[in-house]
């Protein structure tokens, strides 16, 4: 059986989905105002881990990853770059999903748009107004945390000042104070339309113009396509409060039922041990690592080699052992035979590491010995490649595969290697800089130079 932790419940418990063999899954998606930084891309690549997880314990899947193309920070970014804030969330959102393929994260089934979800949102507050959980205020309307008693049971709620009656209009506020938050944000009459090039945008609703909050959104797409109650709601522990609490409140007081049966929370990822911010200089991209020539399938790597539910801190020697690994993997798969019958012993002890809550450093160590077992090569490239259908990491591009070296390089490499038989180590040493340059490196055997893809 699959166990998860459940931040609902602080357990490790049995995953049994509402209607199996389907499970409902919904990952809290970007914030399309900025590239993504890879304390965000680890969550992500936590919930592909999760979905795929499911699959090969034989559950069909319908997963949903919202957009969010409209909030304060939006706004702001739109009106400081001069653009438009539609322009503004499809560049961001094009390089999201530019990030998901080089990381090989799988295609999710829905990707809603929270712009185009604007009239569910208006439908979903006027619910809520009516069961008294929920008042207008200025053209505003927000939640009345007083009328639903069980707030808070996500997080719990000590250590923070519950202020009911109190109003926050913000998307950003304090996690130490809980208040009334926002479902629909009035907006003045100058911001504009949502085409407008202002850098604001708002929509006609029963309380005058203006725009949903942060919260709202994710409580009516979830639902909208996963129906009222799903199985599974995944995202960074930065969101367990108050987004994820506030979308239970939502939620359970529209329709009185559990919104969600499993919360999964991916924990922070620190930056050279210090949480990751520009003001730091240690807000890393996607990019930011490929330009200084590193694999994106080293990143997701490296997210493997830590427990979901521990911190991982990044740091530019961990990134390199990563992809050093990763790329030994790849040169040992050159030399395999095709995929044959595999090894059981091998798959179970897979599945039992990955079963027992998402245990990815162990389903690597596993991984491994199976590469260094006595296992005919093709039995092992069986197994790997089932492990793989979780690991996520394209290995199957490599079985077999022999580096094709054009007929340059491979002059260079004789010549290398004549220089190297005669002693000439100076020359030697600038031929295999030259080749490398190429993007070629020579590892020197006892059987001759063995060439691998820089």
């Amino acid at each position: 059986m699959l166990k998860l932790f459940n931040s609902l419940t602080r357990k490790i418990e049995e995953f049994t989905p509402l209607h199996p063999p389907q499970v409902g899954f919904y990952t809290c998606g970007p914030t399309v105002y900025d590239y993504m930084h890879i304390g965000n891309l680890r969550t992500f690549v936590l919930s592909d881990l999760l979905i795929r997880v499911l699959k090969q314990n034989g559950y069909q899947v319908k997963s949903v990853r919202n957009i969010t193309d409209i909030d304060d920070k939006i706004i702001a970014r739109a009106k400081e770059k001069s653009l438009s804030i539609q322009k503004l969330a499809n560049e961001y959102t094009k390089a999201f999903f530019a990030d998901l393929d080089k990381l090989n994260i799988l295609p999710v089934d829905v990707n809603p748009k929270a712009t185009e979800h604007i009239g569910q949102m208006v439908k979903y507050i006027e619910e809520l107004i009516k069961k008294g959980v929920a008042y207008e205020k200025d053209g505003s309307v927000y939640f009345d945390i007083s009328k639903f008693p069980e707030y808070g049971k996500l997080s719990g709620l000590e250590g923070r000042t519950l202020k009911t009656g109190t109003r926050i209009l913000s998307d950003e506020y304090s996690k130490d104070d809980v208040q009334d938050f926002a479902l629909w944000k009035a907006v003045s009459p100058d911001e504009g339309s949502p085409s407008a090039s202002s850098g604001s945008a708002s929509w006609s609703s029963p309380w005058g113009k203006g725009r949903p909050g942060w919260h709202i959104e994710c409580s009516v797409m979830s639902q909208e396509y996963l129906g009222e109650t799903f199985d599974l709601h995944t995202g960074g522990v930065d969101l367990l409060f108050p987004h994820h609490e506030n979308e239970i409140a939502q939620a359970e007081a529209k329709t009185t039922k559990p919104f969600v049966r499993f919360f999964v929370h991916g924990e922070h990822m620190l930056v050279e041990g210090a949480k990751m911010s520009k003001s730091l200089n240690n807000f890393y991209t996607l990019k930011d690592l490929e330009k200084r020539g590193f694999n994106p399938l080293a990143l997701r790597y490296l997210f493997l080699t830590a427990h979901w539910r521990d911190k991982l801190n990044f740091t530019w020697d961990s990134l390199t052992a990563a992809q050093n690994t990763l790329n030994k993997i790849r040169e040992q798969l050159r030399d395999f035979d095709p995929p044959e019958i595999g090894c059981s012993e091998f798959e179970q002890k897979f599945t039992e590491a990955i079963n027992n809550d998402l245990n990815l450093p162990q389903a690597l160590a596993v991984m491994h010995d199976l590469l260094g077992s006595d296992y005919a090569t093709s039995a092992k490239a069986k197994t790997l490649l089932k492990m793989d259908e979780v690991l996520g990491l394209g290995l199957e591009k490599y079985i077999g595969q022999k580096i094709e070296v054009p007929t340059h390089v491979q002059k260079l490499i004789d010549q290398r290697e004549e220089t190297r038989i005669a002693g000439d180590f100076n020359k030697s040493d600038q031929l295999r800089a030259e080749i490398k340059k190429l993007g070629f490196e020579i590892e020197d055997t006892a059987s001759g130079p063995k060439i691998k893809k820089v």
